[in-house]
This record gives structure tokens, sequence and C-alpha cells, in this order.
């Protein structure tokens, strides 16, 4: 196609692209001209200005004269394109980038420049990361000293890799047998055992912070109740108030205990009578009603915030019985709905003091008749430390800028989304639910075609708008309740948790009322298609496999469709394609009616959930389109209880990991559902290795029949390699080949044998693969049991299916299921020769493989199959 010059020939090729932005017909003449001559001209109408104490930017409109809706369109640059896999090696490659982009998402300057951060024992935080833990224990004993106190009350050993040895090796009990509260935030602790042992030795222990260790993801409850028996004056255990708590919990939330005042100076002193304004948001209490929290102790409180605490225990009348008794109670912070009911109205009517609900005043509420009611959201402002390099801040930021599109042309739709950062202008544009601009994505192909495509966006007044005014856009444009508006606003604000925990709690509840039956397991009434007149079955297929591999007497390929026998095809066979291609009842196919409730990734999970609730060997799985409020609880009890938050987004329908992206950041989990419907599973952070590598086993099971429940679960199965040695370590995240497996089609394929796989990984564990192996056919058969029990329609007498079962073992050696595909690709299998793992041992030879997949399925053989 000729370059585009006219304003008729621009409008004929971006006739689509136009349409699916929205700008009016009237800008359409205008955007040509500015595109054409390139002309940028936001800088003469806005001016962008810092907010939030300079962690966000707001964009303004600067010009004189009023902008009158639809009357300007103005062109804005993409600072950033890239695909996110490719994000962090660009910014640490691309000259400048990473400081641009910093410099755009607010994150280029330390939070306070000018000052070294000081501990409060004269130490500067650089030094202090710098030391020995022996160093920093010697330091907190003198600056004791220096204050005149006979010993050390509050210990601070955070992030500094400590692990069960070396706390062993501390012995803090005979160092610090007055201690009141200790915080071991963010070390390697691993053993329950050990860390019970340390801790509960400390009996006068006040608050004790383990979050982010991993023995708190190696160890159930019965640690933290061991803990609170051993240390029976225990008042906040990993940010959470104990059921124990009292003065000293609300004390520290109050401002008034702290490290250079741990305890009350003298007996019989009440610390709590100057405390005004106290925050225990999210701090996990069942009941209010308390002895500390009183007008007798707390006289002076006016400011009190009690959100994301589910108050349990208390009835609503009971906590309007407290809060009502507090005189100079004036604001009052809470969920609604929530543990004081669902109305403000009657919050304000049954509290009269409360002059501020919620960050609204109370009058006004009254006189809209507003029942709920919340405070304008806080934006989510990026955290970083000094430390930190800016390409790792950009990464943690970016998901509050960065906007998608994908690719198309008339063959096919690109497999994953084109990430972009708008330029300075555009990235200061603010949300809005009532907004006064809209923006675009717009790709203009001055040479007709899409290889000469330069991409922008476009944005224009959708109000009128005076100078001063700022001008914002919707981040959610076109996305209703429908699609969970108000929950995908936790991307970019800080949205009430105690509503999120709670229909977190209501799905896990669900999930555990689940049970199921066994299946009973016996032989179908299915026969074989062997013919006795020694006629051959004619089978039609576009597996080029299958045509070189099938070589038995009994089968014969066949091009023509109607003639065929038995059709085994690797596209979807629905009704209409039936109609279509003149398929009938009277032939075998192989694949199952409904059989989306195994091979796609959604409906497995909702599959397996319905019959069997929440196995161990499936990870919590959500369905982004219909339940990301329980996924948001969820990660905010993790991050509460301080467990790991690593969670891995997978395409509901996409193979070969792609589209998949493994992130611990809530805003990035939330944006990705724009690139597509997804299920967020949670990562198993911790699987078995080889060698230090992660791997994963393709497992081939064959069914023939529904109802009954006929399955056969192949000899051969073949382990899936990474090339990188596994880590955890952020930046790995963006590897292909630390985190993922599957080779065949990008990466260094490494190949290796199955029997010297499991040779070479019993020796490294000590353990028996026959026991993993009977887990795994335990699992497997669990699987298509939940299949079959809750999608009954399955069944067909005429269908016959070989699926592929993807499975990871855990650092325990137990089986944990990934995905299960249909018409797997057995490239392995046809090409290899294996001696088989169990049954008899014997040696399985690639080229039969198909032989004796269509043995088992259509003549009732099980050479080189057990039955599941």
């Amino acid at each position: 196609m000729t370059k585009i010059q006219a304003y008729e020939d621009f409008v004929k090729v971006h006739g689509i692209l136009l349409a699916a932005s929205g700008l009016p017909r009237t800008l359409h003449r205008k955007l040509f001209d500015k595109l054409i001559s390139e002309t940028f001209d936001g800088g003469a109408y806005f001016q962008v200005h810092p907010c939030q104490d300079g962690r966000q930017r707001s964009l303004l409109l600067t010009s004189a004269a009023p902008m009158p809706k639809d009357s300007n369109v103005f062109l804005i640059d993409h600072a950033w394109t890239f695909r996110l896999s490719d994000a962090y090696k660009q910014l640490q490659e691309v000259p400048g980038l990473a400081q641009r982009m910093a410099a755009m998402m607010c994150v280029d300057v330390d939070s306070n420049p000018d000052a070294e951060e000081i501990d409060g024992d004269g130490v500067s935080r650089d030094n202090y990361s710098k030391l020995n833990v022996t160093d920093i224990v010697e330091n907190e004993i003198g600056y004791a000293k220096e204050r005149g106190h006979d010993t050390v009350k509050w210990l601070e050993l955070e992030e500094l890799d400590i692990d069960d040895d070396m706390l062993l090796s501390l012995d803090l009990s005979s160092k610090f047998p007055d201690l009141l509260a200790l915080s071991l935030y963010g070390n390697k602790l691993e053993n329950g055992e050990i860390v019970v042992q340390e801790v509960t030795k400390l009996k006068n222990l006040k608050a004790l912070w383990l979050n982010n260790n991993p023995v708190l993801e190696n160890c159930d409850g019965c640690m933290a109740d061991t803990i609170f028996k051993g240390c029976p004056g225990l008042e906040i255990y990993n940010s959470c108030f104990t059921s124990n708590f009292g003065e000293w919990a609300l004390g520290f939330c109050g401002g008034v205990y702290k490290k250079d005042n741990p305890c009350p100076i003298h007996q019989g002193d009440h610390p709590l009578q100057s405390v005004t304004s106290l925050d225990l948001s999210n701090r996990s209490i069942h009941s209010l009603i308390n002895k500390a929290f009183s007008p007798g102790e707390m006289p002076s409180l006016s400011n009190l915030n009690i959100r994301g605490n589910p108050l349990k225990q208390n009835s609503v009348s009971e906590l309007f019985k407290v809060l009502k008794g507090f005189p100079c109670l004036q604001t009052l912070e809470v969920d609604l709905p929530g543990p004081l009911g669902e109305s403000a109205i009657e919050i304000l009517e049954s509290v009269p003091n409360i002059c501020l609900l919620n960050g609204v005043n109370g009058s006004k509420i009254l006189e809209t008749g507003n029942h709920v009611i919340d405070s304008v959201l806080q934006p989510c402002l990026p955290e970083w430390t000094a430390e930190e390099p800016l390409a790792d801040r950009v990464i943690n930021a970016m998901w509050l800028y960065l906007m998608t599109y994908r690719l198309a042309d008339e063959e096919k739709i690109d497999e994953t989304s084109v990430c972009y950062v708008m330029d300075e202008l555009g990235s200061a544009l603010r949300h809005s639910d009532e907004p006064n601009f809209r923006v675009a994505p717009f790709l203009f192909m001055p040479e007709g075609n899409l290889d000469s495509a330069v991409s922008y966006s476009i944005l224009w007044p959708i109000q009128n708008v005076q100078n001063g005014d700022e001008c914002t856009r919707d981040f959610l444009f076109g996305i209703g309740e429908d699609k969970q508006r108000s929950a995908r606003l936790t991307a970019y604000f800080h949205t009430p948790q105690y509503y999120f925990i709670q229909e977190y709690e209501k799905f896990h509840q669900m999930l555990q009322s689940k049970s199921s039956t066994p299946l009973p397991v016996k032989s179908s009434s299915i026969k074989t298609l062997r013919r006795t007149d020694g006629r051959v079955l004619r089978v039609y297929t576009d597996l080029p496999q299958v045509e070189e591999f099938l070589t038995r007497p009994e089968f014969i390929i066949t091009t023509e469709l109607k003639d065929a026998d038995i059709i085994w095809t690797s596209m979807q066979v629905d009704d209409d394609v039936k109609r279509a291609a003149g398929i009938t009842d009277r032939q075998y196919i192989n694949q199952f009616p409904f059989e989306a409730c195994l091979v796609m990734k959604h409906h497995l999970a909702e599959t397996i959930q319905k019959a069997h609730g929440s196995p161990d060997w499936l990870h919590p799985t959500y369905n982004l389109e219909s339940h990301l409020s329980p996924l948001i609880g969820d990660y905010y009890v993790r991050k509460r209880d301080g467990l790991n938050n690593l969670w891995i987004l997978k395409p509901w329908n996409m193979a070969r990991t792609i589209d998949t992206t493994v992130t611990d950041n809530l805003s990035a989990i939330i944006r990705l559902m724009e690139t597509g419907p997804k299920i967020c599973q949670k990562y198993i952070e911790h699987p078995a290795l080889f060698q230090g590598k992660k791997f994963d086993i393709r497992y081939v099971v064959l069914v023939r029949s529904v109802k009954p429940l006929e399955l056969f679960l192949a000899d051969v199965f073949w382990v899936r390699l990474a090339n990188n040695q596994y880590t955890l370590d952020k930046h790995s995240l963006f590897e292909y080949e630390t985190h993922f497996t599957v080779m065949n089609y990008r990466g260094r394929m490494n190949h290796k044998n199955t029997p010297e796989f499991v040779k070479e990984f019993e020796q490294e564990h000590q353990v028996k693969w026959l026991d993993i192996h009977e887990r795994v056919r335990n699992m497997i058969r669990s699987v298509f049991e939940a299949a079959a029990t809750v999608h009954p329609e399955m069944h067909s007498p005429m269908s016959r299916a070989m699926y592929g079962v993807d499975v990871i073992l855990d650092s325990s050696f137990q089986p944990k299921l990934l995905e299960v595909t249909y018409c797997p690709d057995c490239t392995r299998a046809c090409k290899y020769d294996m001696q088989a793992i169990v049954g008899g041992g014997e040696l399985v030879k690639g080229i039969d493989f198909y032989n004796y997949v269509f043995g088992c399925l259509f003549l009732d053989e099980t050479t080189h199959v057990c039955p599941l």
C-alpha cells in the first residue's frame, strides 16, 4: 500500500481503530492532521504538578481559555513499549530508560535524601545493615547501659539472614531475660521446634514478630498455640493481637510503647491516659470488650480506627455500648458493611459523639441519608529502600502506570500483550470515577500496513474543563460491577481489607465443606473394536506422529473423514464442526463431551473444588473473572500472617506457558486481568529440585469410559527440566528458563532419560520413587473422578481419549496438579525408547507408543499401561 497522505485514505485504513478508540467523529480530521505533522502540543495546554508529598503527579489544565467537551485531541507518546518478559532486561540495558521511568513514577529519590536514617542507638541504618548479628546484639546491650537500663527490653534483629543454628547460638534468653519485644522479621528461620524452644524461654515477652520467615509456611497453627502457652503475657504475634491483648498492645498502637520506652516507668502508672489517637486497623482483633480498652484507661481517646478486624465475638449492640462510653470519641474509621452493621446512619445514631465517620462529616451523612459510606480511597504509592536499584523500583511501581494492547491481523492474534507507559504528560493523569478526559491507544500506520505502525495514545476532553482543573481519566473505563470494578480498584487504591478477608473466609469455608466419595474401580461394558472378520479399523488423523507410528495391522490410515471408524484429531470437535464435516454418531472420536471441565484451567479448578473442595494436591486457585475478591482476601491474610505471597497467573486456555506470569505484586495480579481471562494460583515456591533445578512430570492418561470411569496410566512418563538453577530471587521471576520447564518451543531443550532421572533423584533425596508414583496415581484418579462426578454428561460410548497430566512435587515430595491437556504433544514418547519404571520394567520402544495407546483404547489391551 502507498503512504497515507489524504484524510480519506487515513479513514479507510484506520476505520476500525477509530471506531474502537471511541474518539468522536468530529475529531478525526484533527487527529489526522496532528499525526501527519507529528504535533505534540499538550505542553501548551497542560502542566504536570507534584502531589502526595512528591510521591505522585497530577495533570492540570493551564491554558487561559476553557476547554469544551470534545473540542480537541492530543497525541501522547509512549515512553516505553515492551513485552512483560523483557521488562527487567530492558531497564538494565537501555541507556537512560530506568532513570526516566523512575522519575515519571516518582521513585527516583530517597524518601529522606538529606539525612541518613538513624537508629535509636545513633547508628545509621546503612552502617547498621553492614554489622553482623553479634555486633548488633552487643550494640543493643551498650545502648541500654548508656541510658541507665540494666537490661535490653526491645530487640530488632530484622532481615539479617538468621537461620535456626544462628538463633540457637545467640542464646537470647540468657542475654536478654527481661525482653518485652522481639522482632525476627525477614530472616531464614525454618524449624518450628527450635523457634518455639528459644522464644518460649522469654517469659516476659509482650510482642513477637516472625513475619516473612519460612517457618510460618512450614508449620501449622500448633506452633502459635505452643508459643502462646509458653509466653502467657504475649499480646502481639506477627503484627496481630492475641486474645490476651491489653494495655501493652494498645500502648504500642497508640505510640506510647516503643524502643525508647518499652514499658511503664513506675508500677501503677496509667500510660494510656494520654492516648488521643489509636489505630487498631488489621490487627485480627476478635473482641473489643477488654479491661484496657475502656474509657477509664483511655479517657482522652478521640480518633479510633478499627478497620480490618473481624470482631466476631462481639454483637453490634455490645460494640455500640463500648464505643458510646468514650466521652471524647469524635472520629471513627470502620468497615461498612462490617462488625458495626451495614448502616452509617445507625452508627451515628448509636454513638452520637462521632462527628467524622470514615472521613465524612456526620451531619452530611444524616442529611443525605447515605447508609454505606467510605472515606476517599487513598492511592497505592510505591515503596522502596535507598539501597534498591532504580530498575527494581520501576518494576514494582510500573503496575500503577502501564497499559496494554494486543496486535492482530487477518490471520491471527498475538499470543502476548504489548505493554506501554505513556510519556510524562499522559502518566500524570490520575483516576476518577467521574473523569473529564478519556485516553485510548491508537496505532498509526503511515504506510497503510501493520509493519509501519507507530503506537500513540490519544487524549480528549469528555467534559467541559476550566483553567486550574485537574485532568483525570477512568483507569477502569468500561468496567462495571459486573466485571468486579470495586475489587479491581485495589490495583490502584487502598480498599477496605476487611471486606475482602470476609469474602476469602466465606470462599474457604465453602471449599472446606466439600467432600466426595471415591467412585468404584470396575471395568466398563465397552467391548473391543477388534473385528472377527479380519477387516481393519480406518483411522483419520491430522497428527503426523499418528500417521507415522500407528503401524499395527488392525489399523489403517485414511484421508477420507467420512470413511473413518476412528477420528483422532488435534482440533476441538463440537456439534457445529460435526455437522460441517459430516461426522456421524457411529464414528469414534478422541475427545469426550464437556471435557473442557478438565482441559480449560478455570473449569478444571472449579470441577475439583466442586467435588473435593480444597485437596492437598491442588494449590489455592482462583478464577480471576469471578473470584477476584476472595483472592484479594487470601493475599491480605497471607501478608498479615507473614506468609509467602508468590502467585502464578495462567490463561484459561493457553498451552506452553504462554502469557504466564509469576509475581508477588497484588497490583500486577489485578492488572494482568486486562491481558485476557486467567486463573491465579498460589505458586509452589518450594518445589522438589533435581540437582538444584525445577522440574515437572508429564503423565499420559487413557480414558476408555466415563460411566463407569475406566482409566489407564501409560508406563511411559517423562520429566521436563528447567535450564537454570532454581532461585526465588525477584529478578529470576523474569527468567523463563529458571521457573518454567517447557523447552520444546523456546529455550534450550534438556532431555533427561526417565530411568536415569529416577535413579539419580532417589539417590539425591533418599526417597523411593514407587512411593511417589503411588501418590501420583491416587491424585490422577481423583482428578478424573471429579470430572465424572460433577459432569456426568461427559459420558459418551463413542469417545476414547488421551490426556496429558502435568505434575510437580513439592519439597515434601507430595504431588501437586499443574494442568490437564487434550491431545498432548507426545514427541518424546515416540522419539526415545524407555525402560519402564513400573510394571515389569520392560523396554518400551518409542516407535510403538501409538500402537499400545490404540491397543488400550480400542482393542481392550493393557500392554505398557496400568489401570487406575
